[in-house]
């Protein structure tokens, strides 16, 4: 593809969407993401946001140091601080940039910033100046950018490009957009702008009204050829423009885009799968593409369809986005190679010896609870696993519940906490309640409980059910996940999971100066 026919995909995963309440992820389920979407091929991706604490710092680093097929990008504010440090956590990266940002919109600079226009263009010029003496690939967003005067977005964007922003990204901050106008904006900026061309414009749309996927879409149209999203959608509020469907889009309408991306789109659903369940955000049934029933027929005439000729209700391949028409069934007579089989199949990356050993001693458990071992329960396995190995400081060693009709449910419970076996017993208002209570009565944790839900992961009586737990204490929330067979022991283990997170992880606050 040359330049005017690619579409760079800027993910924004890791970063917007863990801003999600609940979605803050650890160093290590950061790099398995980011490898997700090093495997996906994705042209850039934000890993962070350095300055915001110790705990991004960190993160952004490690997946800078981990990463050699993808660029690496830190968000930045417009300040000098926030700039040296996203550089510092970007230097070991092989392939680098430094977004900075600043808000442009009336309301931002006079109730935010308290900034006189003229201020706001020289911290910008400034930021970007400074960017680029630390990185040679640097992108400037003009923050709320879609409720900004259009006199302004081009005195502030010819600046930053001037200055040596090579990527002038526009946010639709609050998803306040409409498909036409957005899409006019663009196009506007890249007619009025004269250094437009020595720059690439990009879009990065909230989902506030539905419309994030439709106005990225347009503002492509329109002459953008960056695209930021997210797997899933994920993000603040009502989320981000869903990678897999502006890709889809793109790659499926290429009559009317004119543009395509590198995407490998093949593994989009174990992305999403895997992005799922390391944040407890699950994908909704219908979701475009990478939804359960995205492929699937019930009605008697789209199945007549379809076996008569598949494009006639089908616009896309189900294979073509990763999901598997065929599967190798595993059970308890499954060996280990097997198992590692397919995992590989299905694009789950084992990290380590102890990480496989941990995952196949819970396959054989599961398997003799089972019958048959489905994709979905793989990759529960894994992301449980993974955690096992990362949280150390509370293990669930027994779980006994009593629940009779007319009688208060009671839960007997053995940790190990800090190395040390305790024992407690407590009663609730159910099963789960009890189990919670037993739980707490040793660990004293003083969250709160935000969120219980219950998924279950594949279908049948013997179905694993995988639960997220949702704490907060101290204004630091986190998402725990189990999965077993037994509704209850599940739930304590994502308690568990949840409250190890809370406990061995530290504080991560978020700037309150804006996002992007």
């Amino acid at each position: 593809m040359g330049e005017a026919d690619r579409l760079i995909i800027f993910d924004t995963t890791l970063r917007d969407g863990e801003q999600s309440p609940g979605a803050s992820m650890t160093r290590e389920e950061k790099i398995r993401i980011a490898k997700g979407l090093e495997r996906l091929n994705v042209d850039v991706f934000e890993a962070g946001f350095p300055a915001a604490s110790q705990g991004d710092f960190e993160s952004v680093r490690a997946v800078a140091e981990t990463i050699k097929g993808s660029r690496v990008c830190g968000l930045a504010r417009a300040r000098e601080a926030d700039i040296r440090t996203a550089g510092e956590a970007l230097a070991q990266a092989q392939a680098a940039r430094i977004h900075t940002f600043i808000a442009t919109s009336p309301i931002h600079m006079q109730n935010k910033l308290h900034m006189q226009p003229g201020e706001v263009v020289e911290a910008a010029v400034k930021a970007v100046k400074l960017a680029r003496q630390l990185c040679d690939d640097v992108e400037f967003s003009p923050e709320d950018a879609g409720r900004s005067e259009h006199d302004f977005l081009c005195r502030i964007i010819e600046a930053a490009i001037d200055a040596g922003a090579g990527t002038i990204n526009i946010p639709d901050t609050v998803g306040y957009n409409v498909p036409e106008q957005f899409g006019g904006l663009i196009g506007t900026l890249l007619e009025r702008i004269p250094n437009a061309d020595k720059a690439v414009f990009s879009v990065h749309c909230h989902n506030d009204l539905g419309l994030a996927v439709a106005n990225s879409l347009a503002a492509v149209r329109a002459g953008a050829r960056q695209v930021e999203c997210t797997i899933n959608g994920l993000g603040e509020r009502a989320g981000n423009a869903s990678l897999e469907e502006v890709v889809m889009a793109v790659r499926t309408r290429q009559d009317v885009f004119g543009c395509d991306t590198q995407i490998n789109t093949r593994e989009i659903v174990p992305v999403s799968k895997l992005v799922a369940n390391i944040t407890g955000f699950h994908v909704q049934p219908n979701k475009a593409i990478v939804g359960v029933n995205a492929f699937a027929h019930e009605s008697g005439i789209h199945q007549d369809g379809v076996l008569k000729h598949r494009e006639t209700y089908e616009i896309m391949r189900a294979e073509d986005v990763g999901w598997h028409t065929n599967r190798m069934v595993l059970g308890k007579h499954s060996g280990r190679n097997a198992f590692r089989s397919r995992l590989e199949e299905l694009d789950i990356v084992i990290d380590s010896e102890e990480q496989l050993n941990e995952a196949f001693a819970r396959f054989k458990s599961l398997a003799d609870k089972k019958h048959e071992i489905f994709d979905e329960d793989l990759q529960a396995l894994v992301t449980e696993a993974g955690a096992a190995l990362e949280n150390e400081r509370i293990k669930l060693l027994s779980l006994q519940v009593c629940s009779e009709t007319g009688e208060t449910p009671e839960a007997k419970v053995s940790l190990i906490i800090d190395g040390e076996e305790r024992r407690a017993v407590a009663p609730g208002s159910g099963a789960v309640d009890a189990a919670f209570m037993a739980i707490d009565s040793l660990v004293q944790s003083g969250t709160e409980l935000l969120l219980f839900s219950i998924n279950n992961i594949t279908t049948g009586t013997d179905s694993q059910g995988e639960v997220t737990v949702r704490l907060e204490r101290g204004g630091r929330v986190a998402n725990g996940q189990g999965a077993d067979v037994d509704i209850v022991i599940a739930s304590a283990k994502a308690y568990i999971n949840a409250l190890n997170k809370i406990l061995v992880g530290a504080d991560r606050q978020h700037p309150q100066a804006g996002d992007v």
